[in-house]
């Protein structure tokens, strides 16, 4: 199933939430809509899934104008998460199925092996009031995949779940990914999209700012990145000629070095200022690239990946 957005436009009173998107999704892929809190991920996700029509521009599916026909195709799990709390998580399971078209019968034969994976096969029959956040986040996760869509859109799907079910979900992505399903998920969590995506977009006050696979939107911004772990005071070499910016973690700091200075140049530089155990040259992660960017104004940004957003 192939997704496009052409110059999509939604305003909300006056403001512009998303500003003249344009993105593909090609079949198959692990698709991951990036950007800070309010850059218009849910509203383009809403507009996708035509729960709210665009102001301009157009979405298709598979070359058609999207309508409501598609829906039983996709499974949809909404940033807002909602569940019927006096049902029982097998009596949800099997309606939310129903309402996809898919057979009761089917439903009721394979939930088991789900509740089982997600750890809450003893909650069968028990309401869902009584599962935790993280629990219900898992129950909502299989309404949105059991009847076997053939798209998957997931906004913000990690919220509320700890490392491990962070784990086990991203695992079943990528099941579903090698069957065929194409996913498109948003996140403003850059490490989960790193580790997950093929392609990613990023969106920063409703303009698209980059747009790509993850290999060329890292040579795309070079490799002029510095990782040193350290011991000392190393604030200083926030300011030394060459350096344009530094992320600072507890032990070691990120460089993006502006190209007037190079590495080996920099390392005799600091050496001796600080004990150095690592000094490492680095392509760019897609957190420093998110950084980077969402600092920058998005109307002085040229729009990323040989495509125009309007």
């Amino acid at each position: 199933m192939h997704l496009r957005l052409e110059n999509v436009t939604k305003r909300f009173d006056g403001r512009v939430a998303v500003d003249r998107l344009s993105l593909e999704v090609p079949p198959g892929v692990i698709f991951g809509v990036i950007g800070p809190n309010g850059a218009g991920k849910t509203t383009t996700i809403r507009m996708i899934l035509n729960i709210i029509a665009p102001d301009e521009g157009q979405v298709y599916f598979n070359d058609r104008p999207v309508d409501g026909s598609f829906r039983d195709r996709v499974g949809y799990l909404p940033e807002e998460r909602g569940l019927y709390k006096k049902m029982t998580l097998r009596e949800v399971i099997v309606y939310m199925a129903e309402l996809k078209g898919y057979p009761r019968r089917r439903a009721e034969a394979e939930l088991g092996a789900w509740l089982e994976r997600m750890e809450l096969a003893s909650y069968l029959d028990r309401k869902v009031e009584e599962l935790s956040k993280g629990m219900a986040q898992k129950l909502q996760f299989v309404t949105t995949i059991l009847h076997k869509p053939e798209f998957v859109i997931l906004d913000e799907l990690f919220s509320g779940l700890d490392p491990l079910n962070v784990e086990l979900i991203k695992n079943i992505l990528l099941e579903l990914k090698r069957s065929g399903t194409t996913i498109l998920f948003s996140t403003h969590v850059m490490e989960q999209a790193e580790k997950l995506c093929d392609h990613i977009c990023m969106i920063s006050h409703g303009k698209k700012v980059l747009d790509g696979t993850i290999s060329d939107i890292k040579s795309r911004f070079g490799h002029n990145s510095v990782r040193i772990n350290f011991a000392g005071d190393a604030s200083f070499i926030r300011s030394l000629p060459g350096v344009r910016a530094m992320t600072e973690f507890t032990n070691y700091v990120e460089l993006d070095l502006d190209g007037t200075v190079t590495p080996p140049s920099l390392l005799r530089e600091i050496a001796g200022r600080v004990e150095i155990s690592r000094f490492e040259v680095m392509e760019p992660s897609l957190y420093d690239i998110f950084i980077d960017l969402a600092r920058v104004d998005p109307s002085e940004v040229r729009p990323a990946g040989g495509r125009s957003d309007g």
